[in-house]
């Protein structure tokens, strides 16, 4: 990263601080005063040992003690409220930031995920913001202070003994050029240290997401010599932070050293001309120590800033990256008709290779539309577009009469409910996996369209029924239980109109029975949309739309279709001559 990259970002990360900046300067104030407090010890050591031990003046050094306790406690007290306000500071600035982030990816283009490894997002949102949040509790506010305490520090010293000081800092050039080496290294191993994390984490959350087909297709061996080449990589990374701080550590107590060996040497010289006290000598290797100790951190302060700033780089890319759907509608209906038309869609998910092509169709309110066609012929890609999951690229699409992209777009969605054939449950409860938290869906409506649906029966058998937790991804429930589950959750959200992309295309005959009855009751005095591949569940669909790619090329009702020799023909023989031979088998 550049200079001026690293301070447009630096400014852009402090504007989150803006709204707590009545924290950041109290934080700030603090600081100066405890630089001010850590030189008034070294101070009160050295009156001490000139005035009252060398005196031998017992009232005075418990008059003296008294005081560097209250001194020390006031400093404790200070530095508790100073990491207090700076911790809290952080933690609100990456809250703020996280729910930036998160409310950008809830929103993205479907596309986006398409092309976006999951764990990328999941270290952008969780691990780099947390980065974050250190630039500002252990980089910015603490370099304040450890440079005011060296001010200080070095002010003092050169006001109670030039000379002395001078020869004491004969190291310190040394120590400012091994920091800036460090600092230079350390950063680039940082930064290595951090690409890994998003790739042990992009690796491991797909990987354990998929371990099914890991499992099944004996692959373990295979992904965990995959694992360990990356974790080795990690390992790595880290190890160059290990080495870069294991010689820059000692180097600087080599010099803080040698920094008290010229003191003593020079030193006791001053006191023996009586140029110095013994007090003024004890003070000095508290200053040495209160200076060499903040210098040293200060490389490792600057790489954190250094961190944080490329972690926010990174987070900034996310919320800079323009795949959200444009929201310019204004119009907001109380009730969708739900009459449907396509006109001349065209539609790519990359450049012109074109997925849909000239499609035209129209649906009246209450009727049944069915989508047939080999895999990859556009059917969800129709679907996606409907509810503005994705733009079209030509053509437009419209609903009542009115162009979809006016209608303000949660208003559009709010009546639409989409069954999809992987159904997607989260680590909850059957309830909320119906309601999805929705305050205006109450339990005896979902009681009442699990009753509809079929599904009462098998939930109140479960242990806590509603209640009973499905866990991740509905791994309790079977494939056509959790299907269950996904009508009820289209139902009791009262959709205008629905749409089932190849809901029963997983399950078994038994429960394709009960899908259908679903569907019979789902699709009742509502437009609706089916993609199917089992044709038997579509025969009395108002009109089936059947595309091959991307252009429909026929178009009627179930009697309509089987009387032309074409396309939908072969495909009902085919599906029914396998089931003729599966009775007679």
């Amino acid at each position: 990263m550049s200079k001026n990259v690293d301070y447009s970002v630096f400014k852009r990360v402090l504007k989150y601080a803006k709204p707590y900046q009545v924290g950041f300067y109290v934080t700030a104030i603090l600081s100066i005063v405890l630089a001010v407090v850590a030189i008034v010890r070294p101070v009160l050591i050295q009156i001490t040992i000139d005035d009252y031990i060398k005196g031998m003046d017992s009232e005075g050094l418990f008059t003296m003690t008294v005081i560097l306790i209250c001194v020390l406690v006031a400093d404790s007290i200070l530095q508790y409220f100073y990491t207090l306000l700076g911790n809290l500071l952080g933690q609100n600035v990456i809250k703020d930031v996280r729910s930036e982030v998160y409310h950008k990816v809830i929103n993205f283009k479907l596309k986006q995920f398409d092309t976006t490894p999951i764990g990328r997002l999941i270290t952008r949102t969780v691990s780099d913001i947390e980065t974050i949040a250190e630039m500002f509790t252990g980089g910015i506010l603490v370099i304040i202070a450890d440079l005011l305490k060296i001010f200080a520090v070095l002010g003092y010293m050169f006001y109670t003994n030039w000379a002395l000081t001078l020869i004491t800092l004969i190291p310190l050039p040394i120590l400012l050029f091994a920091t800036y080496i460090f600092k230079t290294v350390i950063k680039k191993a940082y930064q290595q240290v951090v690409e890994q994390v998003s790739q042990l984490n992009t690796f491991v959350q797909e990987h354990i997401t998929g371990m099914s087909i890991v499992q099944i297709f004996n692959r373990e061996k295979v992904e965990m010599d995959a694992f360990s080449e990356i974790n080795k990589k990690h390992r790595a990374a880290h190890i160059k932070t290990v080495w870069a701080y294991s010689i820059f550590f000692p180097v600087v107590e080599i010099l803080s050293a040698s920094s008290l060996a010229f003191l003593v040497w020079y030193g006791l010289g001053e006191v023996a001309q009586k140029q110095a006290s013994a007090g003024e000598i004890f003070a000095f290797v508290l200053f040495i120590y209160m200076l060499y100790r903040p210098i040293r951190q200060l490389a490792d302060r600057f790489n954190t800033i250094q961190r944080g700033i490329a972690s926010m780089e990174r987070v900034f890319n996310v919320l800079d990256t323009k795949s959200t759907i444009e929201n310019s509608g204004t119009i907001k209906t109380e009730n969708l008709e739900g009459n449907i038309e396509f006109k001349n869609v065209w539609f790519a998910y990359n450049d012109e290779n074109w997925v849909l092509k000239d499609v035209s169709f129209k649906i009246n309110k209450g009727e049944c539309l069915a989508l047939v066609g080999a895999t990859g012929a556009g059917k969800s890609s129709i679907i996606n577009l409907l509810g503005r999951y994705y733009e079209i690229n030509k053509g437009k699409i419209f609903i009542d009469g009115i162009n979809i992209n006016d209608f303000e777009l949660e208003n559009l969605r709010q009546f639409m409910s989409i069954v999809l054939q992987d159904v997607f449950l989260f680590s909850d409860t059957i309830h909320n996996n119906i309601t999805l938290y929705s305050e205006t869906i109450t339990k005896e409506q979902v009681i009442d369209a699990s009753t509809k649906i079929g599904a009462h029966e098998f939930i109140e058998k479960l242990p806590s029924g509603y209640d009973y937790d499905v866990k991740e991804r509905g791994a309790m429930l079977s494939v056509g239980q959790r299907q269950l589950i996904s009508f009820i959750r289209a139902y009791v959200h009262q959709p205008n109109i629905l749409i089932l992309d190849e809901a029963t295309s997983s399950i078994d005959s038994e429960s394709e029975e009960l899908i259908k009855h679903a569907t019979n009751i789902l699709t009742e005095d509502r437009t609706s949309i089916i993609v199917a591949h089992r044709l038997s569940t579509i025969k009395n669909a108002d009109k089936i739309l059947v595309i091959d790619k991307g252009r429909i090329v026929e178009e009627g009702s179930h009697n309509d279709l089987i009387k032309v020799d074409g396309y939908y023909k072969k495909l009902y023989d085919y599906q029914f001559k396998d089931k003729t031979e599966t009775q007679y088998n």
